[in-house]
């Protein structure tokens, strides 16, 4: 759940449908293919994120998946769009830290995400009228290929996937020493998260957790704050680039 008033889970099924009289049926999935298939990289992204313990506080490595921490958005993008221009599918995330504006006259979009003196678009809104040339709508950003510099949130990605996945993980979530994760809820420019009061940091886990799961052969990832990027550095044992 990445929203307050999402809902879902087997009991909530199981109950559904108890209520109509109906048979379910329940399937275990043995493997998965986001990431390579390793569910070492997707624990230990629950893991660090302090979503819930398990069997891999660290990041080992898995010659089958490429992760990497780096130390720009300028560097994050070369690598996405390094591994787009070989013919792979990639592109860049981050969390809702930024305005989402309307398009401008013209049709362009205004570059929204600002980190220092780089800066990206996010991907067109849903519903936007007249774009320019090249710039492809909301539900075509994943697989149109102008859509490679703009940046996707968690309500463009989730659901898809991705050969190599960049995510910027900004200002709304950080880990500070003796306290943990952290939520910055005035760092959020997603409204119902960050009305939803004790449960944000929560949320925002959630969110950082499927945006770092995007990708099967690969992913990047830049910490705007870096106390953050320096504690999830300490939970490797392979090296971050």
């Amino acid at each position: 759940m990445v929203r307050p008033r999402e809902v879902g889970s087997s009991d909530l099924i199981r109950e559904a449908c108890a209520e109509r009289g109906r048979e379910v049926f329940e399937y275990h999935l043995a493997a998965q293919f986001r990431c390579a298939g390793s569910e070492g990289f997707i624990a230990w992204v629950t893991d660090v994120l302090g979503i819930e313990p398990t069997a891999h506080p660290f990041w080992e490595g898995d010659p089958g998946f490429d992760f990497r921490i780096v130390d720009s958005p300028g560097e994050l993008e070369q690598a996405v769009v390094g591994r787009a221009s070989e013919g792979e599918s990639a592109r860049l995330v981050a969390g809702y830290c930024w305005e989402w504006s309307d398009p401008r006259g013209d049709g362009t979009l205004a570059p929204d995400v600002v980190i220092g003196d780089w800066a990206r678009p996010w991907n067109a809104k849903s519903g936007a009228g007249r774009l320019a040339p090249g710039v492809p709508r909301e539900h075509l950003w994943a697989t149109d290929p102008g859509g490679i510099h703009q940046v996707g949130c968690i309500y463009t990605a989730q659901g898809f996937e991705f050969d190599y996945v960049g995510v910027i993980v900004g200002p709304d979530l950080v880990h500070r020493a003796g306290q943990g994760w952290v939520g910055v809820p005035e760092a959020s420019h997603d409204r119902p998260v960050r009305m939803a009061g004790e449960r944000f940091a929560d949320l925002a886990k959630n969110a950082y957790r499927v945006l770092l799961t995007r990708g099967i052969k690969g992913c990047a990832v830049y910490f705007t704050d870096p106390e953050t990027r320096a504690y999830c550095r300490s939970r490797m044992r392979a090296p971050s680039a």
